[in-house]
């Protein structure tokens, strides 16, 4: 299989309406938002984009609508996780269908399986469609749920089509060692951050990042990807460190803050979905703040 390159995937959180229904139309300017400012590829709906508070009917219609509207701009990978392994194959059918260039998935929700079902879970979404196919490791999201080296190689063996691992755990020990074993037997095998600390992910070898902070600072945010792909890594340490200050930010409240952020940068998207608290004028204030102090942000787009 050719190998399939994502670059800077950017991760869009989902716009509600006031009653919490999915806001189209807002999404469509969000989506237009994310590929004027930067974006290689898009990855959605991930869990930034509140995907366990989507039934599986409004993922798929994110999901062709994305495709419609990037008509051909940048690869849409798809996120397909689920409780159920027919439950996200069904998605991953639907992907290819719909026209997705690839698909990402992590363990099963609400389960902690040992590693015989985990592979099995993985080898049948795989297994259900000809695209690219990602692994999401997030053992903080997933229960604790880890992705090992032995388990790349098993998928290896199993899957034409397994094209990697995007890795949100920060462990680095086992960045380093997925990446040169699993190589050593699929050369083109990919590992994406999942997380915007491009430095030491990129010095290990990452090729790729999963990035939901480029809905509030695309430009600091493609700064610090540009660096680290040229190996310019001296000369990213100031986004760097602006990124991992937006970080702090928003990691408290989560999905609420990451909202909040946009908000406070002229791109409301409205409050997550129940049962994740909307944002009290108060926290906003203060985030808004907050975000005002970090100097790399007075460079940014505001509104759309």
């Amino acid at each position: 299989m050719p190998m399939f390159n994502a670059g800077l995937v950017h991760t869009p959180v989902t716009p509600f309406t006031r009653v919490h229904h999915v806001d189209f139309d807002l999404y469509g300017k969000l989506i237009e938002f994310h590929l004027r400012h930067g974006a290689d590829s898009l990855a959605l709906p991930m869990h930034a984009g509140e995907s366990v508070s989507l039934g599986d009917s409004e993922r798929q219609a994110l999901l062709e609508n994305a495709i419609r509207r990037v008509n051909g701009r940048v690869p849409v990978i798809a996120h397909v996780s689920q409780s159920g392994t027919e439950m996200a194959a069904a998605l991953a059918r639907h992907a290819e269908q719909a026209g997705a260039a690839a698909i990402v998935a992590a363990a099963p929700y609400y389960w902690t399986p040992p590693p015989a079902m985990l592979l099995e879970h993985f080898a049948q979404i795989g297994a259900a469609v000809r695209l690219p196919f990602f692994v999401y490791n997030a053992p903080e999201e997933m229960g604790g749920v880890k992705i090992t080296t032995e388990l790349a190689l098993k998928l290896i063996e199993r899957l034409d089509n397994f094209a990697g691992i995007v890795d949100s755990s920060r462990d680095w020990q086992f960045m380093i060692d997925v990446i040169s074993t699993a190589r050593r037997v699929r050369p083109e095998f990919q590992l994406l951050s999942g997380t915007e600390y491009m430095i030491s992910a990129g010095a290990i070898g990452c090729t790729g990042v999963f990035s939901a902070l480029s809905g509030i600072a695309p430009r600091v945010v493609r700064d610090l990807h540009d660096c680290c792909v040229e190996e310019r890594y001296g000369d990213g340490r100031a986004a760097q460190e602006a990124i991992a200050a937006l970080r702090q930010v928003v990691r408290k409240a989560g999905i609420t803050g990451l909202k909040a952020a946009m908000r406070a940068m002229g791109r409301d998207c409205g409050e997550p979905r129940p049962p994740l608290p909307a944002t009290g004028e108060v926290e906003f204030g203060a985030l808004a703040e907050r975000l005002d102090a970090i100097g790399a942000l007075r460079a940014e787009p505001r509104g759309w």
